[in-house]
């Protein structure tokens, strides 16, 4: 009988269970370090941030990505599919101007604007991140339905299919992997710069970060610091493995 061998994990795989197992036990267990933080630094005190626990900051971070992002790949693909058909391709150099105005818009300029119409907190944030996150998902969506061969449309056509059967069966599936890469970049974006909504009263993993700023308290940075480097790291870790799963669609997305 021959022996049936276990298969091997990927460097890669190994570094994202690694730092995610990582990021799991500073987020729960963050507090058990205050000892070492108080050996560090020993000149201040507090040297643990302790007005909030940072399960609950880092919950509260993860989710205004996760909403700001859904609603910029929503956005984002829906524009570029719009472009991408008869009807909307005149449209396309609009729809690219509007998507790269919010990206080089600074953040702090968009929540300036946004909180005396719409208050202190989870909302200007908001704001501010769907129009960051949006000109990556918009130019990967053009980009990837973009290099679908002209012949593999006219031989779906030429099979009697529908626009929206080919748009489904064809289209989409081998663009996804130029997409998937967008929203990555997109979600990656939104991650650090969701730290500036603590500046307006948002709950998030810059909390502990604009304090220490604030109070001159190097510790706090760190703690905030450190979360987010890891959140973001093990995201992209995890959307790098997403994109390998498309066996085929271009590369070349906007990084």
């Amino acid at each position: 009988m021959t022996r049936r061998t276990m298969p091997r994990l990927a460097p890669r795989s190994v570094l994202l269970i690694v730092l995610g197992v990582l990021l799991v036990t500073l987020v729960v267990g963050m507090e058990q370090l205050a000892p070492w933080f108080r050996a560090w630094f020993p000149d201040q005190n507090p040297a643990m941030y302790e007005r909030e626990s940072f399960l609950n900051l880092t919950l509260a971070h993860v989710a205004l990505v996760l909403v700001s992002s859904l609603i910029s790949v929503s956005v984002g693909v829906g524009a570029g599919l719009f472009v991408t058909r008869p009807a909307g391709r005149e449209f396309a150099p609009l729809v690219s101007t509007l998507a790269a105005i919010g990206q080089t818009f600074p953040p702090a300029a968009v929540l300036a604007i946004v909180v005396p119409l719409a208050g202190f907190g989870f909302v200007p944030t908001l704001v501010a991140l769907v129009l960051y996150g949006l000109l990556p998902v918009v130019q990967n969506t053009v980009a990837g339905l973009g290099t679908v061969p002209p012949q593999t449309l006219e031989a779906a056509r030429g099979n009697g299919m529908s626009a929206w059967q080919i748009l489904w069966h064809i289209e989409l599936p081998l663009a996804m992997r130029v997409i998937v890469a967008g929203v990555r970049v997109s979600v990656i974006i939104n991650i650090g710069t969701a730290t500036i909504g603590s500046t307006v009263g948002a709950t998030t993993l810059g909390t502990p970060i604009i304090a220490g700023l604030v109070g001159n308290n190097l510790p706090y940075v760190i703690q905030g610091a450190l979360l987010v480097g890891l959140l973001a790291i093990v995201t992209d870790l995890a959307f790098e493995r997403l994109e390998r799963r498309f066996s085929f669609g271009a590369s070349g997305a906007t990084q």
